[in-house]
């Protein structure tokens, strides 16, 4: 499907690796400068250089979005390079196992600033540009949020969160035609969902067991397959589509 993407200029946040290096490539490939804002340049880096190996065009700012400070200079620099946002995934984030028992007040905001605070900052800073070109947000969240999981609170508040943003973000914005949406993710084998699994007894035998409970095809949702989701939702074909959160 075209979703007449070329040129615009998506922010994916923690865009390197994942989920999100999934959509980065599908926008890449859709024709539009998907602008990956991680930590690790290396990680950006190699990322970059696979999509412009493809013949895609993409761009790159390093920045640690757990300090606010940093949420506002990464976004000031896309602007500075592109003079236009056009839509916004937010994505990065992780499951640090911040749980009730073993938490404590430290390590539970500080989790919080990993997985929800930088969502709001970055929809902040980057809503006048928003504004102008009547772009899209999309928030890739986690069925924790509605399931459970144990031992980790803070992530769970963090994704419920993400998916309250959605909703109220559908609501203030749309005076300006900027619609919010969310992708709530269940099973995705990522990098980091492969460490989890490690740390397992029997990783490989919980990986089966886990696969076996997965409906259509025993198998772990693709990186490819939530990105076709975003991409669609970012795109106004999707135009009358906004608050919702897409399981």
């Amino acid at each position: 499907m075209n979703l007449e993407l070329k040129d615009k200029v998506i922010v994916v946040t923690g865009g390197a690796k994942g989920i999100g290096e999934g959509i980065v490539r599908l926008l890449a490939k859709e024709g539009a400068i998907p602008v990956i804002i991680g930590r690790n340049e290396d990680d950006n880096l190699k990322t970059l250089q696979a999509i412009e190996a493809a013949g895609g065009k993409a761009f790159h700012v390093v920045a640690e979005l757990s300090r606010p400070d940093e949420c506002e200079k990464a976004v000031k620099k896309v602007i500075d390079k592109f003079n236009r946002i056009d839509g916004l995934v937010n994505n990065a984030g992780i499951n640090d196992g911040v749980g009730l028992e073993n938490g404590n007040y430290e390590k539970f905001m500080a989790s919080l600033h990993k997985n929800l605070i930088h969502y709001y900052l970055l929809a902040h800073y980057t809503l006048p540009e928003l504004k102008k070109s009547k772009g899209a947000i999309v928030n890739i969240s986690s069925k924790t949020a509605e399931t459970g999981q144990g031992n980790t609170s803070a992530y769970a508040a963090a994704n419920g969160g993400r998916n309250a943003l959605t909703r109220e973000w559908a609501v203030e914005l749309l005076k300006y035609g900027i619609r919010v949406n969310a992708v709530v993710v269940a099973e995705s084998f990522t990098p980091l969902y492969e460490k989890w699994i490690q740390t397992l007894p029997n990783p490989q035998e919980k990986l089966k067991e886990i696969e076996s409970k997965i409906p259509l095809g025993n198998r772990m949702t693709t990186t490819e397959e939530i990105a076709n989701t975003v991409a669609f939702l970012l795109h106004r074909k999707s135009s009358h589509t906004t608050g919702q959160w897409i399981m």
